[in-house]
């Protein structure tokens, strides 16, 4: 078996992966500041306008967090007056979520979010080929892990 060594704080994988996600979340935040939501949240509205009327627990599966860092994200959302909890007919235990009018009325801007951030990137030479071979991989590497 190899020895793993230590390594140089630029070396490692996860500090280049953080960095790049910080660094990604910095310019999705440009756009999203406007719509006053955060990264998460906008993460949220992706999902839910994909497939409206999903569990929380769906939510926290897709997103790869635990539902108890979910929960008060949704009641911000709430808050908001972009989704609404309900308490579901078969299991009173679980929250379906629903957005709202105002929720669904943010689909235009929600999508275009993506292609400005797209196009930002795009700006930096990162040409679509690059970001689908990045997205594959780390696809691959998150399903090892999960």
């Amino acid at each position: 078996m190899n020895k793993i060594e230590t390594q140089p704080l630029d070396e490692e994988v996860s500090f280049k992966l953080y960095t790049l996600n910080r660094l990604i979340q910095q310019t999705y935040q440009v756009f999203l500041t406007p719509l006053g939501l955060t990264y998460v949240q906008y993460l949220v509205m992706k999902i839910l306008l994909e497939k409206d009327g999903i569990a929380v627990n769906v939510i926290s599966s897709r997103l790869v967090l635990a539902s108890n860092t979910v929960t008060p994200l949704l009641q911000r959302m709430e808050k908001q007056g972009l989704l609404v909890r309900k308490l579901m007919c078969r299991d009173q235990r679980q929250r379906i979520i629903l957005l709202t009018d105002k929720g669904r009325a943010m689909r235009r801007q929600i999508a275009e979010v993506s292609v400005l951030v797209a196009t930002s990137l795009s700006e930096l030479k990162m040409n679509c080929v690059m970001a689908n071979q990045l997205k594959d991989q780390l696809n691959d590497f998150i399903q090892k892990i999960i």
